[in-house]
C-alpha cells in the first residue's frame, strides 16, 4: 500500500465514515487494512520480541507522553507500530526500522547500563533527540515533505518512528476524540473558525 492509499484509509478511520461508502474506491489491500485497523489491539501480530515491544512502547510514549491528556500507550500506538512494521512497511523500510530497533536494543544497555525502557524520561528524551540530530540531514525534514508527498522509504529510523507514532495516535479513537476535538456531524466546513492558543485543532475528514 502506498502512502496516499494509507492516508485515505487513515482519513476514513479518523472521520468515522462508514467503510461501505468508500468500498467502490478501495483496493483489496486497503479493505484488508481497514478491517484489521480497528482491532489491532485485540489481535496482536506477535511480530516483535517482548523486549522490543517494551522499547517501542517507551519510545512512543516519549514522543507523545501522557499528561493531562492521554499518551501514545493509552491510544494503543505500540500495537499499531508493530502491525505497521509487520504488514505495511516495504522491505527497505522494514530493514531500516529493524536495524534502528536493534541498535536501540543493543547499544543503549551497553552505553547506559540499562535498557531504554528502564531509563529515566529525561535520558530517554535525550537519546531520541540525539537520534533526531544525527538524522537531521535527511530529506524527511525538508519543508516539501508533507502528507501529500510519497513516504520516504530510506528515511532514518527515528523519522519513520515519529511519523508512524503521530499517525497512529491521531487516527486512533483516543487521539481523535480526547486530544483533537471531534464533531461526528460537522455538516459543513468553515475554514475561518478562530482558535485560542490553548485550543487544539479538530479531527475530521482529511480527503
Amino acid at each position: 500500500m502506498n502512502r496516499r492509499d494509507f492516508l485515505q484509509c487513515a482519513a476514513i478511520l479518523v472521520s468515522g465514515t462508514a467503510v461501505g461508502r468508500w468500498g467502490f474506491a478501495l483496493s483489496e489491500e486497503q479493505r484488508a487494512y481497514l478491517a484489521a485497523a480497528p482491532n489491532y489491539n485485540a489481535r496482536p501480530v506477535n511480530y516483535l520480541e517482548p523486549e522490543q515491544r517494551r522499547i517501542v512502547a517507551a519510545m512512543a510514549e516519549t514522543i507523545i507522553p501522557r499528561t493531562e491528556t492521554p499518551g501514545a500507550i493509552d491510544a494503543g500506538v505500540p500495537a499499531y507500530l508493530e502491525r505497521m512494521m509487520a504488514e505495511w512497511l516495504n522491505e527497505q523500510e522494514r530493514e531500516v526500522f529493524a536495524a534502528g530497533l536493534a541498535d536501540m536494543e543493543t547499544r543503549i544497555p551497553r552505553e547506559y547500563g540499562r535498557a531504554f525502557h528502564e531509563l529515566e524520561p529525561g535520558e530517554q528524551r535525550a537519546i531520541m533527540e540525539a537520534l533526531e540530530q544525527a538524522a537531521s540531514d535527511s530529506p524527511w525534514y525538508d519543508p516539501g515533505n508533507n502528507i501529500h508527498s510519497d513516504y520516504l522509504s530510506d528515511a532514518p529510523f527515528i523519522c519513520q518512528f515519529k511519523e508512524l507514532t503521530i499517525w497512529g495516535f491521531f487516527t486512533s479513537e483516543v487521539g481523535g476524540t480526547q486530544v483533537l476535538r471531534h464533531n461526528p456531524m460537522p455538516m459543513y466546513f468553515d475554514g475561518e473558525i478562530p482558535l485560542s492558543p490553548d485550543e487544539s485543532t479538530w479531527s475530521g475528514r482529511m480527503i
